[in-house]
């Protein structure tokens, strides 16, 4: 299914048309790697510059240009999007207008979480929380999350993963009372998110460590159960604190949502309220 409405698509391949045109219309011959040439009567690129940087026929652009139903398939949007340097929210709009899905791309480089997604974990004192990456590596969390799921500042690399945690870290898996049912559950959802990085080595490398360190991610891996996000409950017992019982939601966050904000809000059941407040006093800063 695309994001796009099915409403009315000759006037979104018209706006397509015209969003097309004035991206080529922003963009110089330096700003692609072409020489400047004879001086130029239009502002921007020649239709004949974007369709020979995309490997399109001139005619065919044109066409498309113009609105004309000529149906790109993903693979010519996606050399289109190129040519003509749009970022993502651009390139997003493309394929909403040509009513064709996204297609997810793997981001090269370091995750970053900002300042203001950091003040918003900052501020869920009383909720544990954290910030997700692609990989689920977590990138960022709270203080309420580090006493009770902690210590994430001393875990490195590959141990610093949410999927890791669960099949290969002895003291977090003791934590989930309902560990096979939130395992199964995790490693759906990770392969539904890792799809889109089929081949990365990064993920190819955590699958393979992950296989060799737990017989049970070895055995249920290959069966390939998928599931999309869920919210839902998780038990706890904490060696201090505890049985606790929290509700758990994930949202999207960043352009594309490649991270996850997964907060935990603490039940009535089990006192699981004041069972944090204990932790967060009992804990130093």
């Amino acid at each position: 299914m695309s994001d796009a409405a099915t409403t009315d698509p000759a006037a979104r391949r018209r706006e397509a048309g015209e969003f097309l045109r004035s991206r080529r219309e922003r963009l110089t011959p330096s700003d692609v790697g072409l020489p400047n040439g004879f001086r130029r009567r239009t502002p921007g690129l020649r239709r004949e510059e974007v369709a020979m940087l995309a490997s399109v026929g001139t005619a065919w652009y044109t066409w498309l240009e113009q609105g004309r139903d000529v149906r790109p398939s993903n693979e010519v949007l996606s050399a289109l999007a190129d040519a003509l340097r749009l970022d993502p929210t651009e390139r997003r709009h493309l394929f909403v207008l040509h009513d064709r899905p996204t297609p997810g791309r793997c981001i090269a480089g370091e995750e970053r979480v900002d300042e203001q997604l950091r003040r918003t974990l900052d501020s869920l004192t009383g909720q544990p929380a954290f910030v997700l990456g692609r990989r689920w590596d977590v990138l960022a969390w709270n203080r309420a999350a580090e006493v009770v799921y902690g210590p994430y500042g001393r875990l490195e690399g590959d141990e610093r993963n949410a999927l890791h945690m669960v099949f290969a870290d002895p003291n977090h898996r003791r934590l989930l009372v309902d560990w096979e049912v939130v395992a199964r559950a995790s490693l759906a959802m990770f392969r539904a998110d890792c799809a889109r990085y089929a081949g990365d080595p990064d993920f190819e490398r955590l699958v393979a460590r992950l296989t060799s360190l737990s017989p049970e991610f070895a055995r249920w891996w290959p069966q390939r159960e998928v599931a999309r996000p869920l919210t839902g409950q998780k038990r706890i017992d904490h060696p201090t604190a505890g049985r606790m019982l929290f509700e758990y939601s994930s949202f999207g966050v960043g352009d594309p949502p490649d991270m996850k904000l997964i907060v935990f809000t603490p039940l009535d059941e089990e006192d699981t309220a004041q069972r944090l407040d204990r932790l967060l006093r009992d804990q130093p800063l």
